[in-house]
């Protein structure tokens, strides 16, 4: 069970609302650690276990992104709207109604790796560590790995994705079945899925307005906006000190994470040899045990 939080409420963004919640009561000494969750369009339940860190003395930001959970929905808006530079204004927003900016460390899991890392690229200031957990650098690397992964599936499995989405027909309960043995595979193998991964999950099909449009219909299948965005030529201009995390079995395969190790200076990368894309749930006491130690090197 993760501790209870210490507060919740919302922070206005322009016209709209980010929903948010502490863990540990933020300037008491140590700098506080804000979850970035992955999607684009899921939220902050699956990364709930990071809470634990509150217990050692760092407080805990979760959040969820505009368009998810607890913050303002809007199904109606143009593809146009939601960009990177939306997230990224956010993500600055948050840090600074919360009082944090000037002592905070970011950890960007899947999809929040590289928002994360934009962000650091900024040089703000008070980002003491950045951490990039099962995360692409670049979507089109990221492409060539799942077509990869995809033709290791089964070979019934794999026609039935191939003929679901030629057809276009993702909501087809034989594409789920066979979307979920990937996804075991490669995304969680802790079986039953954890219920705060199965919140997470439901929830981005609740309302799959932002993932659909900048993902696409599946981890695996990406068609959405961002499917030619990389940032690895801008990876260089970060300073801060950098933890890479991957799984041996992870959708953010080794050829995926390489340029954060290629391009951050000094970055350091462990990888779980027991985990797929959710070390924190599935291997969570060696988890903790390096996420302790890096901010303890801070």
């Amino acid at each position: 069970m993760s501790p209870p939080p210490s507060a919740k409420g919302t922070v206005p963004f322009g016209e709209y609302r980010t929903w948010y919640r502490t863990t540990g009561e933020l300037h008491a000494g140590r700098p506080a650690v804000v979850a970035v969750h992955g999607g684009p369009g899921s939220t902050h339940d699956y990364l709930l276990p990071l809470a634990r860190l509150a217990e050692d003395g760092w407080p805990v930001v979760h959040y969820d992104q505009l368009g998810n959970g607890g913050s303002t929905h809007l199904p109606d808006k143009e593809p146009e709207f939601w960009t990177v530079e939306l997230f990224m204004a956010e993500l600055d927003n948050l840090v600074s109604r919360l009082g944090i900016a000037d002592d905070y460390v970011l950890f960007g899991q899947s999809w929040g790796g590289p928002l994360c890392a934009k962000h650091a690229m900024g040089h703000p200031t008070g980002l003491r560590g950045l951490v990039i957990a099962n995360a692409p650098a670049s979507y089109p690397i990221w492409m060539e790995e799942m077509a990869r992964l995809r033709a290791e599936l089964p070979p019934h499995v794999h026609e039935t994705l191939l003929r679901h989405e030629a057809a276009g027909t993702y909501d087809s309960e034989e594409y789920h079945a066979a979307m979920r043995v990937f996804y075991d595979r490669h995304v969680c193998r802790v079986q039953p899925w954890p219920l705060d991964f199965l919140s997470s999950f439901m929830e981005i099909y609740n309302d799959p307005t932002v993932y659909y449009t900048m993902n696409g219909p599946t981890e695996f299948h990406v068609i959405g906006s961002l499917k030619n965005w990389s940032i690895v030529d801008e990876l260089a201009a970060i300073r801060t000190p950098t933890l890479l995390m991957s799984g041996r079995h992870d959708e953010a395969t080794e050829a995926v994470v390489q340029p954060y190790q290629d391009h951050i200076p000094g970055a350091r990368w462990e990888i779980f040899e027991e985990s797929s894309h959710l070390p924190h749930l599935e291997e969570p006491d060696r988890f903790f045990e390096v996420m302790t130690d890096f901010l303890k090197s801070l």
